[in-house]
């Protein structure tokens, strides 16, 4: 932990950062799942069509409200879709299989984006920052404890959906108001669009794969209150950026 907090002086009062894909590496785990899910699939179906695939995100997109984000979620959407798909045919032993995916994905290691420490330790040294995650709430709170990062983020959320309403309590909590607010992410979804939709900006840094579900957003490629970061490394800059636009109103 750290143990103490500068003073926000500036336009903006609080950076947020998300975990997943903008701290540390992830998407690359869930998109070998999947195609280890199609090999087992190969075996009943045609999977070079994208309809399998396809099929895949409905059932995971449907299922989001009950089972959540997360590995977990994903696991159980892969059980449900092949008993569909297969029209129940799948056997016990390819159920099994299924499963065992989904044990795997649940101990990735946890590899840090380059240039995540330097940055967010520039900027924890003159801002009050805030890890901002959703997902599973185990494996999210192993993840936090691998990245070895808890020393930078004296606070912690890990919640169930990134939308207006979560942002706008996170800051009701640091008495802030979100015009003061910026939220470094990877998806222009869960990490961009909430906040800028309510007021507040964002740091865009796309990884290099994104799940089919975080493509889908409103944000504008010229969004005023957003600024595109290549790297981890462009972070202080960005903020910057950010600082310069917020202080002119």
């Amino acid at each position: 932990m750290m143990t103490s907090t500068p003073a926000p002086t500036g336009a903006i009062g609080l950076v947020g950062f998300d975990g997943d894909d903008t701290l540390w590496k992830s998407e690359d785990y869930y998109r070998q799942a999947e195609q280890d899910y199609l090999d087992i699939l190969s075996r009943y179906i045609d999977v070079h069509d994208t309809q399998t695939a396809r099929h895949l995100l409905e059932v995971q997109q449907r299922n989001l409200g009950v089972f959540g984000y997360g590995v977990k979620g994903m696991t159980l959407s892969m059980v449900e879709a092949a008993i569909e798909i297969t029209q129940q045919m799948i056997n016990a032993r390819d159920l099994q299989q299924i499963l065992d995916i989904g044990h795997a994905t649940l101990r990735h290691p946890v590899e840090l984006i380059d240039g995540v420490r330097e940055s967010v330790t520039e900027i924890a040294g003159e801002y009050p920052v805030v890890l901002i995650t959703k997902g599973d709430l185990f494996h999210q709170e192993a993840k936090i404890k691998l990245a070895n990062l808890r020393d930078l983020f004296p606070r912690i959320e890990i919640v169930s959906e990134k939308d207006p309403e979560t942002y706008a309590r996170v800051l009701e909590e640091f008495d802030l108001p979100i015009q003061r607010f910026c939220m470094v992410g990877n998806s222009l979804r869960s990490d961009i669009e909430p906040v800028v939709t309510l007021g507040g900006w964002g740091i865009h840094t796309p990884y290099a794969v994104t799940w089919a579900h975080e493509t889908q957003h409103g944000v504008a490629d010229d969004e005023p209150r957003m600024v595109d970061a290549p790297t981890a490394f462009d972070w202080p800059q960005a903020l910057r950026a950010i600082e310069a636009k917020a202080a002119q109103g």
